[in-house]
């Protein structure tokens, strides 16, 4: 029986974990689940599955919890630190799929027990891929990607040399924004940009694909991940979210991958690994689907794109900035302070401000560090909102 923790089990990929895992619950010892607000939901999957721990991030949950738990034999946590705790308890396979700089420390520490850690988190490799991935190496622990497009490269890549790589294509949907005109972006609202084309997701990261910003992070993470440079890595709008990702080889070959919009596939072979297994999703009909549309992303509409090279080719500390800042400016969309245009904007400021401030980009890749930038960099974007808002 392999033990297993969920770290984001409240959000879409932790909800998909929890069905993949309770199909066959024999099969696992769940450790500890960890949410956010939705109290109730965490409550009754933590009873359901047998947890020894469930964790709130909100420390003002932390009474709704435990009389939610009340009973159940479940111990109940809250806050970051108790994220921490839970990411140090022994676990054979974590999830890693809290959303934003907040799953660095948990995902973190369960390297540090040699876990297998599957990565859906993305701000983990952006903010600090090579301090992440020499993690990894010392503590004998394995990444293994969850988001659709990096496990689809890896997929691709399963008994191929890297040296004839010659690139690597990541598809992106276009999100909720792809037809409309450039000249209407200025408006978007709130919940147009919530609205996907094709993926059921939570409103951050559908509002990150309108944007694209949720592109910009996997290209970062596709350079860390794979050890690729900048040059290789391409990306490319495919409206029907079929083809996840594609590798090209020196000899002019193009391995793709191709899979329903069921985010159940990377999740199941990150957690069936080596192995694959039966999954309930669903079968391509590619004769009945008809085709399939590529075409080169405008970066005038996505400028999210641009800033990511920008940041791949600065280095440093710059994938922490990037992250905080995008992550910061989202709050102030959701809530209404500034225009959806208004984020890319917000974000090239603030790296701007830090690349003219001396040694800040380049101090050394520590995780006190990468934090201590987080928080400078989410202050700098609220001053900026200020400021264009005075």
């Amino acid at each position: 029986m392999r033990k297993v923790s969920i770290f984001g089990a409240t959000g879409s990929v932790g909800q998909n974990t929890l069905d993949l895992i309770s199909r066959n619950p024999d099969d696992y010892d769940v450790i500890a689940l960890t949410g956010g607000g939705n109290i109730a939901q965490l409550a009754k999957d933590a009873v359901r599955l047998g947890a020894d721990v469930a964790v709130t991030a909100f420390d003002d949950k932390l009474d709704d919890l435990r009389s939610a738990l009340s009973g159940s034999g479940v111990q109940a946590a809250a806050g970051q630190a108790a994220l921490i705790e839970v990411g140090a308890r022994p676990a054979d396979w974590v999830m890693s799929a809290i959303v934003g700089a907040a799953g660095l420390a948990p995902g973190i520490e369960a390297l540090k027990q040699g876990a297998t850690l599957a990565l859906a988190n993305k701000e983990t490799l952006v903010c600090a891929g090579p301090l992440v991935l020499e993690m990894a190496r010392t503590h004998d622990a394995r990444l293994l990607p969850v988001d659709s497009e990096h496990s689809a490269v890896f997929q691709a890549l399963v008994g191929e040399d890297m040296t004839s790589v010659e690139r690597i294509i990541i598809t992106a949907s276009g999100g909720a924004f792809r037809d409309w005109p450039l000249s209407d972006l200025a408006g978007a609202t709130v919940e147009q940009a919530s609205n996907h084309p094709n993926w059921n997701m939570g409103q951050r990261i559908t509002i990150d694909s309108a944007s694209m910003f949720n592109k910009a992070l996997e290209v970062i993470e596709t350079k860390e991940y794979f050890d690729v440079h900048p040059s290789k890595i391409e990306v490319l709008v495919h409206p029907e979210s079929m083809v996840h990702a594609l590798v090209g080889f020196q000899d002019g070959a193009l391995m793709a991958h191709l899979g329903a919009p069921d985010m159940r596939h990377a999740i199941g072979y990150a957690l069936h690994w080596p192995e694959r297994r039966d999954l309930p999703v669903e079968r391509l009909d590619l004769a009945r689907l008809g085709q399939l549309r590529f075409h080169a992303p405008d970066e005038a509409r996505y400028p999210a794109l641009r800033l990511a090279r920008e940041v791949m080719e600065r280095g440093g500390l710059s994938g922490a900035i990037f992250n905080a800042a995008k992550e910061r400016a989202l709050d102030h969309f959701i809530e209404r302070r500034i225009r959806f245009l208004d984020m890319a904007d917000a974000v090239s400021d603030v790296l701007e401000r830090f690349e003219a401030a001396d040694g800040l980009i380049d101090a050394p890749l520590t995780l006190d560090n990468v934090q201590q930038t987080d928080h400078l960099a989410r202050k700098w974007v609220d001053e900026t909102v200020l400021e264009r808002a005075g």
